[in-house]
């Protein structure tokens, strides 16, 4: 019998639920690649096209070794085609863990008696920005638990709060989150205070599965959490960040299912996700799984380069859960954004190594525990510009304005010389000796590499007029 995808779609009608396992698992099922589809589906990637989810499927079941590497090779072409050789670097900055959910698989669900439970003061968030700013930092994601203390109008609070922590040449110029889900009015309330992407997983999109992870709780209601990120886009706020934590389900499931949520939002509201997360799970404080659905390193990077290809446009974050070798490798297949000096106990960043190290480790492990500046040294000795660019955000290319330029792969015009520049902030302010010398000689390779003799004349005038003082300049 033919399989007729149609019979089993629901309609993408904005603020209504829009997976479904059936669809999903029928794909998967019908899914019988040969060289030849596989090829022709890598090749319509590589024009910068969005794949369907027929076509993703063909990939996500693409088992053969050469055809994986195939798939991999495509993913490393198409990154570089749409965003260059940037990496875009930021992080994570945790202002409170309480919450009232009970995920199975998160040390702050309210089950974990021996979770500490904190917010952080006025002032410990003051010493928590002004030491991520003595690093170099300028860009960061504020998580917060599920808790009604954690309303909109309070994370409105701290983003206004953090924008105007300034040290020295200091400033924070991008904050992201990652909170709950709100309503309309607590998405538009949390945007006027001039946010970057609002970040909200579906942990695992599969229905029955994410029941039985979440037992209690607000967030034990899947529908409400899908459509989550429609009600952000109906508050006018259009740069939102989707994800999944692999590892509770089978990954394939989960690949096809963030396909299908960027179909959802580009049919309801003409643009997709600004990013897609792929962390996989870790072992927290008090909790630990069984492993069934646990996502070697083989699939986990085959998996990245899948969703890469199936949407060329849309940023990919690799976080501090991996190690720095799988991160290393990762980078190739279409990763474009990282965290770097990353701490995830609540003050730590302001406290000495000694003094943190006694702190509360209860959410998940971080297996790449180096500073920003090692991470950006590698970065750059690998042949990375690492970035930590907010023009888009302020100029207003983000939502629809932002797929006019990425979707054509003309992204890269702007994102290699901002970070350029950003990365020269970095040597004259932040980076020690050796780091610099290599970071000047980056530059300078990047400089004589552009096409246009006047488009580097007039990057090497802003890099000297940030050598004379300046800061934030930007195209």
């Amino acid at each position: 019998m033919k399989f007729t995808p149609e019979k089993y779609r629901i309609p993408d009608e904005p603020m209504k639920p829009f997976v479904d396992a059936s669809e999903i698992e029928q794909y998967l099922s019908h899914a019988k690649p040969d060289k030849t589809i596989v090829r022709n589906v890598i090749a319509k990637s590589l024009e910068k096209n969005r794949l369907t989810l027929a076509e993703t499927a063909m990939l996500v079941n693409a088992d053969d070794p050469e055809l994986v590497e195939e798939i991999k090779d495509g993913a490393r072409r198409l990154k570089k085609s749409v965003y260059g050789n940037r990496i875009v670097l930021f992080a994570p900055l945790y202002v409170g863990n309480k919450c009232t959910n009970n995920c199975r698989y998160c040390g702050f669900r309210i089950s974990n008696k021996a979770a500490v439970r904190k917010t952080l003061s006025h002032n410990e968030i003051v010493s928590e920005v002004e030491a991520l700013e003595d690093k170099g930092q300028k860009r960061l994601i504020l998580v917060f638990g599920e808790h009604p203390d954690y309303s909109p109008e309070y994370i409105a609070d701290v983003v206004r709060m953090v924008y105007q922590i300034k040290k020295g040449n200091g400033e924070i110029r991008r904050v992201n989150i990652n909170a709950a889900p709100q309503e309309i009015e607590g998405f538009r309330t949390v945007k006027e205070a001039g946010i970057g992407t609002y970040q909200i997983f579906q942990e695992t999109y599969h229905p029955e599965a994410y029941v039985w992870y979440h037992p209690s709780g607000h967030k034990k209601d899947y529908g409400y959490r899908l459509t989550s990120l429609d009600r952000a886009q109906e508050a006018g706020l259009d740069d939102v960040g989707i994800g999944a934590l692999f590892g509770l389900f089978d990954w394939r499931f989960d690949v096809m299912a963030l396909i299908r949520h960027t179909n959802h939002l580009e049919a309801c509201y003409n643009v997709g996700p600004h990013t897609i997360s792929f962390p996989r799970y870790q072992e927290a404080s008090l909790v630990k799984l069984n492993g069934k659905y646990r996502v070697s390193d083989k699939d986990f990077t085959r998996l990245i380069a899948i969703l890469r290809l199936a949407v060329p446009y849309t940023g990919l974050i690799l976080t501090a859960r991996e190690n720095a070798g799988i991160r290393k490798e990762a980078l190739q297949y279409g990763v474009s954004q990282i965290d770097a000096g990353t701490k995830i106990e609540l003050g730590s960043y302001a406290l000495s190594a000694d003094n943190a190290q006694n702190l509360d480790k209860e959410q998940f492990r971080i297996n790449d525990d180096r500073s920003l500046n090692e991470v950006m040294e590698e970065l750059i000795e690998t042949g990375y510009i690492p970035s930590f660019c907010t023009a888009c955000y302020r100029l207003g290319r983000t939502g629809e304005h932002f797929m006019e330029f990425s979707v054509p792969g003309f992204i890269k015009r702007f994102c290699s010389p901002n970070a350029m520049l950003t990365l020269t902030e970095y040597l004259v302010d932040y980076a020690p000796d050796t780091t610099a010398e290599k970071g000047w000689n980056l530059i300078e390779k990047e400089l004589k590499l552009l096409d246009s003799h006047a488009r580097a004349d007039d990057i090497r005038g802003r890099i000297e007029r940030i050598k004379a003082g300046e800061r934030d300049l930007y195209y």
